[in-house]
């Protein structure tokens, strides 16, 4: 029987896929490098997790997760037209899977009996370090390193399965509210331009 926590993670891989290969082919690359891209972006944050608690790799034992990066680095490439009907379509995918991930995260962090604390760190590690890697790969400075709301809104979202879960919220609620709110949060910060204030002067932002 699948467990929620695997619903969630085939669903994060999925949408994680499609959000590497956008940028992969916006990068040009041939299509065994979108599909690198892709599996980089869809497994990279719980692959770091998994190695950090000691626990089976999450994409070794379980071949779900690689059918559904393969499906959506297939998707991306087929329907690449289709999907850019949104004004920054990777930012839309970035942000299914940061909010499905960060949920994940914790949940197994809570899972192995850890502090709430570390549970919303391995919730952010989750959702933010694929996208660090792909961005890496791809030869651009990750967004988590930069002043946009992205690891802000991991966070967040932790903290907020955190309260609800302490406040007896029940399942599905339980993960759907962190999810969407995680969603949202960065969907308005990319729409309104809302970022962290930069530690920098004006004069260096083009150094």
């Amino acid at each position: 029987m699948i467990t929620i926590i695997e619903y969630i993670n085939i669903s994060g891989s999925f949408v994680f896929a499609v959000s590497g290969a956008l940028i992969a082919m916006k990068r040009k690359l041939d299509p065994f490098g979108v599909l690198i891209v892709s599996f980089i972006t869809a497994v990279g944050g719980g692959t770091l997790r998994d190695i950090l608690i000691d626990r089976e790799i999450f994409w070794l034992y379980n071949t779900s997760i690689l059918y559904a990066v393969f499906l959506g680095s297939i998707v991306a490439m087929i329907f690449k037209s289709n999907l850019n009907f949104f004004d920054k379509p990777m930012f839309f995918y970035d942000a299914l899977g940061l909010g499905l991930f960060t949920i994940t995260g914790v949940q197994i962090g809570l899972e192995n009996n850890l502090d709430y604390l570390i549970c919303i760190i391995l919730g952010t590690v989750t959702g933010v370090f694929g996208g660090v890697l792909r961005d890496v790969v791809v030869n651009k400075i990750p967004v988590v390193f930069k002043k946009e709301i992205y690891a802000t809104a991991s966070i967040l979202g932790g903290l907020l399965y955190i309260i609800l879960m302490n406040c007896k919220i029940p399942n599905p609620y339980l993960q759907i509210i962190p999810i969407f709110f995680i969603i949202l949060i960065r969907l308005g910060a990319v729409y309104f331009n809302v970022s962290l204030p930069s530690i920098y002067k004006d004069k260096f932002k083009h150094d």
